[in-house]
Order: structure tokens, then C-alpha cells, then sequence
């Protein structure tokens, strides 16, 4: 029987599901989809298959992004009622990159007990795969599907000092390894695709490479995990404020304010010596244009 320490409410088990191999399902998990009183899944017909082949027939229903708030309202309710709600995404662990924060921050706020059932995470799998010779790393999840936005967030990251690890869709992944290698240069990466699956594939060499394998006419299937190494300081940037500020103007969208504000503050230097070097800097590109 499955314990609870009230028994006047429910809990919500967070559960993890397999990425892609269905072997990879714990017995744990197993047992708590056949004992909760509902399955609420990011997509009840994808789940449905995972059920079926487990021979499980608890209830489902619907838990996506776009519906996060409105069925957490339906559920928690629920749960203070008695009943016993297991969290499953597509694939993977809930609530990372994927809906399941909203519920989870409900429910504890209501004092309902949340449970993470652990297992497969495309996150650790492909870092356990990536060779990583510091455990230390930066997860940023999805990058922004803006170009002007993404190549805004990749400048602010330019001199963090750890790996950085994304997620990204197969439709864009090209134009994301392009954006990284105008803003942060010609860095060493490795990504993994398609995890625990018939074609799974790892991948590591410079970035110039990894956006040749894209390119090589086959289709690209299945969601990335990118890792992309520290670079050196400015490696793509010039060394002198006139360099750096001609670098931003050509390949940023920030606007004149924001990257002297910027470049102020990075380099310990005055805000109005910096905004008066842009102003030339701007006049110029305008002028050759």
C-alpha cells in the first residue's frame, strides 16, 4: 500500500518516465501509476501508449503548458479531497524545461506532500556522456526562439566560466549553433539526440563542425542537449572598446544605451567616456551603410 503521512489528503507524485528506451521505466514508477487515483500527463495520448504497454488503467488527464494554471486549479482541489495525482511529461523528469512547477507550487502552498519518483533525465544523461572534466555547469533550458532575443542572452553569457547546456528543437538547432558562433565564437560543444534510442547520436568537435553535421543534408530528428565550453575572455570581441563596442553594433540588437551600459559596467569604465566612444561608433557604421 502506498503511505501517506495525513491520511485526510492526497499526495502528488512527481514522476519520471522513460526519454526513449521504455527499459529504462523504474519499478518504482511502475508501481505508482497503477496506485494513484489519476494520471495527469503533458499529453494524455503519448502517455496513453506508455500505460498500454505496461498494462497500467489509471485515469488520465491532460496537464500542457498552455492549461498549466487552469488544471492546477481542477487538481489541487482534488488532492485536498483525498485522492492521489501522479505528474508525467512526454518524456523525462517533470518540471524541467517541461509543465509541472505550477501544480508543485500549488500543491505545497495547499500542504499537499509532493513526492519526486526519480529517473531518466535527457539533462544528466547526456551530460554523464559528454566528458566533462569539472562537475560544474550552467543550465539555461530552451534558448529563446527570437534571434535578436537569443543572441541577447548568449552576449550576457559570454564570460560565464562553466559549460553552458541547452536545450533545443531539431528545427532550430542550426540557427542556434549559428547565433553561438557569431556571438561566442568557434567554441568546443558536444550535443546528444534522440537518448537511449535506436539512432541515438553524441557528437562532440567546434561549433564550425557540429553546424557542418547539420548541414550535411540529413534530417535531424529528436530534441538537443547542447554543451558548449567556456570560451576565453572577448575571444570574439576585440581587445579595445572601439573593437568591442564595432562588434556589438554588427552582430546585437541592443541599442546604443544598453551596450554602453553594458560595456560600463564589464570593464569598470565610466558610463559617459563609453556612450560618447559609441556614439562614433554608431555614426560611422550608419554612415557606411
Amino acid at each position: 500500500m502506498m503511505e501517506t503521512k495525513n491520511k485526510t489528503l492526497g499526495k502528488l507524485f512527481v514522476v519520471a518516465t522513460p526519454i526513449g528506451n521504455l527499459e529504462d521505466m523504474t519499478l518504482r514508477a511502475l508501481r505508482v501509476l497503477r496506485e494513484v487515483d489519476l494520471i495527469a500527463a503533458e499529453d494524455t495520448r503519448h502517455t496513453r501508449q506508455l500505460l498500454n504497454h505496461f498494462d497500467i488503467q489509471t485515469p488520465l488527464v491532460s496537464y500542457y503548458r498552455e492549461k498549466e494554471a487552469e488544471r492546477a486549479e481542477e487538481l489541487a482541489p482534488r488532492m485536498l479531497a483525498g485522492e492521489s495525482v501522479a505528474l508525467v511529461t512526454d518524456a523525462g523528469t517533470p518540471a524541467i524545461s517541461d509543465p509541472g512547477a505550477v501544480l508543485v507550487r500549488m500543491a505545497r502552498a495547499s500542504g499537499i506532500t509532493v513526492v519526486p519518483v526519480p529517473g531518466p533525465s535527457a539533462l544528466t544523461t547526456a551530460l554523464s556522456a559528454a566528458g566533462m572534466a569539472d562537475g560544474s555547469f550552467l543550465f539555461l533550458g530552451f534558448p529563446p526562439a527570437r534571434k535578436g532575443q537569443r543572441q541577447k542572452l548568449l552576449a550576457s553569457l559570454a564570460e560565464t566560466p562553466w559549460p553552458l547546456v541547452f536545450y533545443e528543437s531539431p528545427h532550430r538547432i542550426a540557427a542556434f549553433l549559428a547565433d553561438i558562433l557569431l556571438v561566442l565564437g568557434d567554441r568546443e560543444a558536444f550535443w546528444a539526440r534522440e537518448l537511449t534510442k535506436m539512432y541515438e547520436d553524441l557528437q562532440a568537435g567546434a561549433i564550425t563542425q557540429l553546424l557542418e553535421r547539420v548541414a550535411s543534408g540529413s534530417k535531424t530528428r529528436g530534441e538537443f542537449v547542447l554543451v558548449v565550453q567556456p570560451g576565453k575572455k572577448q575571444e570574439a570581441r576585440g581587445e579595445n572598446l572601439e573593437e568591442l563596442l564595432s562588434w556589438y553594433r554588427r552582430n546585437t540588437e541592443f541599442s546604443l544605451k544598453d551596450v554602453s551600459q553594458r560595456i560600463a559596467r564589464d570593464l569598470g569604465l565610466s558610463r559617459s567616456v563609453v556612450y560618447q566612444k559609441a556614439l562614433g561608433v554608431w555614426a560611422d557604421s550608419q554612415e557606411q551603410s
